[in-house]
């Protein structure tokens, strides 16, 4: 409360989590403070803080209760979570809810969306437990990837993908904050959604060498096998898409590490970045440009 005292700030995007599923298990209680009692400590803040006028809330695809069914889910289909990390995001979401009917939407000039993305990789990702750190770490140290659940599907998508999703969103709000507050899914289309033996594969294929073994037992701690996410509202509403394939984020990503890992050589790793959100933000242009 008191940095938003001091600073007064107009934009707030609430990202900060725990977010590691296998982690929420040997920590449930640290997943649930945080990811339950930091926001409601944001949302208190912003609720007492009137110079805020834009607050996106980011929380994550796994909010939503999942059946594993084939069709994607909506903005406003029923939350739940069988982990504790899944748990702590759908919490998360009916916290917004509460907040946003009670007293953001009752200040005419504050717009407040969630933002629910799907699985994210890029570069300077070091989670624990998460599928392309772990690649990269066996990979650089020549040791073969030991794939928990290669069966499993995901939706991949580079993250400067739904950052793009956010800042749009939040230029939206600033201009209209009553039509774009409420709950916005920013995931990738069906192109992107791969197994996770394909991803793997596929990063062996980009960083050149390497191999993989499938150490899959019978679950003791529950895993999604598959969840989708429906984003007609952004394509329609905000006119969002991803730009890159998947061929494209998975080589942004390897180049990012292959950089990171080079011997012998000072990389500006902060030069490295910016040369592919400037790469990102013109592919955009010209996605946007050529669908006008």
């Amino acid at each position: 409360m008191e940095t938003f005292k001091k600073y007064q700030p107009e934009f707030i995007f609430h990202l900060a989590a725990q977010s590691l599923v296998r982690f929420s298990y040997e920590e449930p209680k640290l997943t649930f403070d945080t990811n339950i009692g930091g926001t409601v400590n944001i949302f208190e803040a912003v609720r007492k803080t009137p110079s805020v006028k834009v607050l996106v809330n980011i929380t994550s695809d796994k909010c939503y209760e999942n059946k594993e069914w084939i069709w994607g889910y909506r903005e406003n289909d029923p939350m739940g979570g069988h982990d504790p990390y899944s748990a702590s995001k759908g919490c998360a979401e009916l916290l917004f809810s509460a907040y946003l009917k009670s007293f953001f939407s009752t200040a005419q000039d504050l717009g407040a969306p969630s933002a629910r993305a799907g699985n994210v990789i890029g570069g300077g990702d070091w989670g624990k437990d998460r599928l392309v750190p772990d690649c990269i770490r066996a990979l650089s140290s020549g040791q073969t990837i030991g794939v928990r659940n290669p069966r499993a599907v995901r939706p991949w998508q580079h993250v400067l993908e739904p950052l793009g999703g956010y800042l749009q969103l939040g230029a939206a709000l600033w201009g209209d904050p009553l039509r774009y507050s409420g709950s916005w899914n920013f995931g990738p289309d069906d192109r992107s959604y791969l197994t996770v033996s394909a991803m793997t594969e596929s990063l062996i294929k980009y960083w050149g060498h390497g191999s993989w073994d499938d150490l899959s037992t019978p679950q003791i701690l529950h895993e999604a096998k598959l969840l989708r996410l429906n984003c007609d509202k952004a394509h329609t509403e905000l006119h969002w898409h991803n730009v890159l394939t998947i061929d494209e984020c998975l080589q942004m990503t390897v180049e990012w590490y292959k950089k990171y890992y080079k011997e012998n050589q000072n990389v500006d790793m902060y030069a490295v970045c910016l040369s592919q959100i400037n790469g990102f933000t013109d592919k955009q242009k010209n996605f946007i440009r050529d669908n006008e």
